[in-house]
């Protein structure tokens, strides 16, 4: 279980504010299932679910705060539009998305972390922040 407490004091050691909206954004997505991927206008409407009125802007501000800070992964999806996950560095996995349904299922790959790991080291002396992988393809239920 991730400590908001603790992560909001770090950031506050950081120097940054940690307004009631940033603080509610990050607690709602830290409740949800491991695996959702969000943009900005499914978590608007999540949260509106549960009577929290936030701005689409403030949304916006926030995630990119939080994707800077290295609390939330921004992932493209194949849509439009930018979905957004929790980091957890003990949790790498990778997606596979159907072009049709727009499903995405995750997957994990130690020979796939491994290889990864191998050519950005040892090819590359590379420094890494964050990877995606992701495969773009049609899903069992849509091939049916």
């Amino acid at each position: 279980m991730i400590d908001t407490g603790k992560i909001f004091e770090d950031l506050r050691k950081k120097g940054f504010r940690i307004t009631p909206q940033r603080e509610t954004i990050l607690e709602f997505l830290l409740s949800i299932p491991a695996g959702a991927h969000l943009s900005a206008e499914d978590l608007k409407e999540s949260l509106e679910q549960q009577n929290i009125k936030i701005s689409l802007a403030t949304l916006y501000r926030t995630l990119k705060f939080l994707t800077a800070e290295g609390l939330l992964r921004e992932i493209d999806l194949g849509e439009d539009h930018k979905h957004y996950e929790i980091m957890n560095e003990n949790q790498e996995h990778f997606h596979l998305i159907c072009i049709k349904c727009n499903k995405t299922i995750e997957f994990n790959s130690e020979k796939l972390v491994g290889l990864t790991q191998e050519i950005v080291n040892n090819q590359y002396n590379f420094n890494v922040v964050d990877y995606q992988f992701k495969v773009f393809g049609i899903c069992e239920d849509c091939q049916s």
